[in-house]
This record gives structure tokens, sequence and C-alpha cells, in this order.
């Protein structure tokens, strides 16, 4: 046996300490906390690696997330410049065989994702996809008295399943809690997965509600407590409280209850976030298929859409955000939704929204009021497209444009500086006021001295400045000229630039490519063509 005098031992233990403490010892140190939301002054954060992180996302067509079509999109997602991919997980291949769990697709995504540098947002088809039950096993589907289906008021059922079924709840529920406590296994220390949807647009598509014998019962009933105090009413009725919007609430009531207790086991398992996406209501002239603005048929009832995501956000705390899925190009229209999803409870996410050119611009309107992310829907190759095969540039144009600085994006978002202006039909020159500088946006070329700005020929500009310093700006966009001023006086009255540094960020750190000055300065800075930024210094005097 070796004896340790006291100076060895002391000697050993300070090197120990020594070792644990140093701060560039990566086998000890204290690894990241997991994907998190988090909400700072009236602002939300999608935390990775415990910074802001702007998801610019492609979502792969429904059948898309099965090893044999990867190879195609992993190529899609490069051309697209997307950082993060969104991916379905098929309770039909999950669990084909009640209790018998295959996870052979979802670790394919998570390997190809990992070898291309993209993290995962995955998307559980389970009880609902699209107000539907397509997605649930056979052994579910074929035993109609163990996982009932909604019955129409006539009698009729219709292929969705009901919310009020604890079998059904618990099937899924065991489905999605091994989802997630496999995702821990594999990933609970590497952050691929950003986080997981729960459901997909969830909700009846085919009946307002559940008219079962189980489902009149409980509406003959009085309405539980909890929802009259969500929405200061008196104790009464379904009927008697909530009038001709009682069979939607009821609905909504029900089914909010499930999704929040399916997402409260899958948290338990691993905790990060969980979110649900939504059908919207669109007015009957934006509707293509079906024509009749009412629950259950231009869109699935009990769904968090726009007059219900305040009560949802209460019926389902376990739900860390709701996100409305958006397929009108109408700018008036898609603007309004984000006002109703961008709520002091709710982070504003668009899970899904078109991939034509004509969407591509609500990236910059969603990034000015802080959204933690924005995703195309059918970005990749498979040959067939519900949105059709019209050409399709623009988003790969704005990811390419964002996503070298979408860390310091997302940073500057959370911190409140960032402002965005996209050009509308007669709105060719806007305004951007940070107080004691204000920014002149102006769309289109040639922008000729003395003349207003012509626009682009299809509206499509876009800007973004963020406030780096108390003079200082980061610059960027599509098709536009931007120019500082101080309020109330005309550019270059009692202004000047210091340095124009066109650049880029790379991993974190600016990088200069030149600096701009004369033609390049004088009529505002312009970006036209080639995706750039440029860091401005003013001055004033």
């Amino acid at each position: 046996m070796r004896i340790f005098s006291r100076a060895n031992f002391v000697f050993l233990a300070c090197l120990v300490l020594f070792v644990v403490a140093a701060p560039g010892s990566s086998s000890i140190a204290a690894a990241a906390d997991a994907p998190r939301i988090v909400h700072k002054d009236g602002r939300w954060a999608l935390l990775v690696e415990d910074k802001p992180y702007l998801i610019l996302g492609g979502q792969i067509h429904n059948s898309s997330a099965w090893p044999s079509e990867l190879p195609q999109v992993w190529n899609s997602m490069a051309a697209l410049h997307a950082n993060t991919i969104e991916a379905p997980v098929y309770w039909e291949q999950l669990e084909a065989e009640q209790g018998k769990f295959d996870f052979s697709n979802v670790d394919a995504v998570l390997e190809g994702a990992r070898a291309h540098q993209l993290h995962v947002v995955f998307l559980w088809f389970g009880t609902w996809k699209n107000g539907n039950m397509h997605y649930a096993p056979s052994w579910v589907k074929e035993n109609t008295a163990r996982y009932p289906r909604v019955i129409r008021e006539d009698g009729v059922p219709i292929d969705v399943l009901s919310p009020l079924s604890r079998n059904t709840l618990e099937a899924d529920k065991t489905a999605f809690t091994e989802l997630m406590r496999h995702l821990k296994a594999v990933d609970g220390e590497q952050h691929t997965v950003l986080m997981v949807q729960v459901e997909n647009e969830s909700g009846n598509i085919g009946s307002v509600r559940d008219f079962s014998a189980t489902a009149n019962r409980l509406f003959a009933g009085q309405v539980p407590d909890d929802l009259l105090q969500a929405e200061g009413r008196h104790a009464g009725t379904w009927s008697e409280v909530f009038g001709s919007d009682a069979n939607e609430i009821f609905q909504a009531y029900y089914q909010a209850k499930y999704v929040n207790e399916i997402a409260a086991a899958g948290k338990s398992a691993f905790a990060i976030p969980c979110y649900m996406n939504v059908w919207i209501d669109y007015p009957a002239a934006e509707l293509a298929q079906r024509q009749i603005d009412q629950p259950g048929i231009s869109y699935p009832s009990g769904g968090a859409v726009q007059k219900l995501v305040g009560l949802w956000r209460t019926l389902a705390p376990s739900i860390d955000m709701i996100g409305p899925d958006i397929y009108a190009d109408d700018s008036a229209f898609y603007r309004s939704i984000l006002n109703a999803y961008d709520r002091p409870d709710n982070p504003l996410w668009i899970p899904e929204t078109g991939r034509n050119d004509e969407f591509a611009k609500f990236l910059f309107y969603a990034i000015g009021r802080g959204a933690v992310g924005f995703s195309p829907f059918g970005v990749d190759q498979a040959g067939w497209n519900i949105l059709g095969d019209a050409p399709w540039t623009a988003h790969a144009r704005n990811f390419a444009l964002i996503g070298p600085m979408d860390r310091e994006i997302a940073e500057l978002e959370f911190e409140g500086k960032v402002k965005t202006a996209v050009e509308e039909p007669g709105a060719e020159t806007q305004e951007l006021d940070f107080g004691d500088w204000q920014a002149t946006v102006s769309f289109g070329f040639p922008q000729q001295d003395g003349r207003r700005a012509p626009g682009t020929k299809d509206a499509h500009g876009e800007a973004l400045v963020a406030r780096l310093g108390p003079d200082e700006f980061l610059v960027t966009g599509v098709d536009v000229s931007v120019v500082f001023h101080q309020p109330g006086k005309l550019p270059w009255i009692q202004s000047q630039i210091v340095t124009a540094e066109e650049g880029w960020y790379e991993q974190g750190a600016w990088k200069p490519l030149r600096l701009l000055n004369g033609d390049e300065t004088d009529r505002g800075l312009c970006i036209y063509g080639k995706p750039v930024a440029v860091r401005v210094k003013m001055q004033r005097f």
C-alpha cells in the first residue's frame, strides 16, 4: 500500500478542485438546459443552448418522414436554407401493434438532421390529424366499441375519435409518452429536437360536436366550474350559458382537456416545449374547399380558432404555445391572424404557411412581432403537392438572407430591438421609429432623385432594421433602400454616416466585407439583387 503524506493529499485535492472548476473542461462543464420557452417584458423567445433561437423551418409532406423519402428531404432542406425540419411521427407506424413501439422512422429523421446540421420539430399525428382520425393505428380504428367515434346529430358516426373516451385518451397518451421518453434517451443531451407538436389541427370535421349518448348527457347537465370561471359566466346548462355557441364550446372544452393531459404526460417524460397547431377560421371569401363558414365544416370544431385561442390557453396550460396554420395570402387577413395569436399569454409561431412566393414576405411581419419561428409547408420534392406545382423561390431567398445571422436576430427580437417594414401596394415608402432615430424605408429600384420610390411589381419588398447601440444599426432586406435621419429632420440634416460596413455574421462574429460610401450610401443603404447585411454607425451634429 502506498502511503500519502498530508502534503500529497492537499496537492491532489487542489488539483481536483482546479479540474472541476476549469471552465474549459468539456467533460465536466455544465450542460446547457433543454430547449424552453421564456417570457420577458412582454416578449417571448425559444431558448436553445440557453440562447434565443429563430426557427427558419420547412415542414415536409405528410408522407415524407419515411427513410425511403429522406434523401430528397435533405436536399430540399438545403435548397430552402432552413435551419429546422418539421417532420411527422405517425401513431399508426409507431405503435402498429398495441404496446410494441417502433422508433425507426424517428431515429432516421434524427440521424439525418444531425448529419445535415438541422434541428427538428416533431409533429405527433395521433388522435387528430386535420380534424380526422386517419393516423390512428388499425387496432384503434377497428375497435369502435373500445375507441368510440364522434356521432353526428343524425346518429351517424364519422371518422373522428371522441375526446370523451378515456380508453382513447389513455392509448394516445401512452404512445405519446413513449415517444417523448425515447426522445429524451436519444436526444436529451444533444438538443437536436426543439419541441413537439401535440396532435395536428385537432377537432371535428363532420360534426360541430359529439352527439353520442354520453355527450348528450353531459351537454344537458351543468357547465363545469372551471369553464364558468374561465369565461366569467354564471351556472347553467351548456345551452343556457353559451346559447348558439354551446356546441362548439362543449367540443373545445373536452378537446382542450384531452390534449392538455397528453401534453402534460409527455412533458413529464421529457420536459421540452409542446405546442399545438390550428386550422384557423377563414372568411367565406377565402375558403377554397368548404364554402360554409361553420365549425365542423369550414374548420375542425373545437380547435383553438381565433375566437377560442384565449380559452384554450386557460384550459390547456401544458401547451406552451398555439400556432396558426395560415394558407390565405391576403395581407390584411394574414396580419389579423398574427394579431390574434400574438398575445401576452401566447408566443407567436407560424408552424405552417403557404410555400408559394406570395407568402414569403410574411416572415418579416412575423419577425417584426417577435415570432419564435416561421415555416412553409410542403417544401420537399415528394412528387405530389396539394399546394400545386407553381414555382417558388422567395422563402429560400429570405432564409438565405436571415439564416447566417438567425441567432443574432433572435436575440435582438427578444430584446425588443428589431423593426421590420413590408411593402404593400401604395405603401412604397415607410418610416420605422426608433425614438431618437428614424429610418426611411423605400422599396423598388431605380430610386431616382426627387421622385417617389417605384415599389416592386408584385409588392415583395422587405426590410429589417435592428438597433445595435445608441447610434448603430443592422440593416438587411430585399429590394429596399434605408436612410436614417433625426425626428422632424430630413436625411443628412445634422446627421451623417460615420461608417457603413457590408458584411455578415459568422458563428456570432461580425465579418466585414467592405466599406460602403459615395453612390452606395448617398441615396440610402441599397440592398438589391444579392442577400447582404450592413452595419451602419450614425452621427448627430
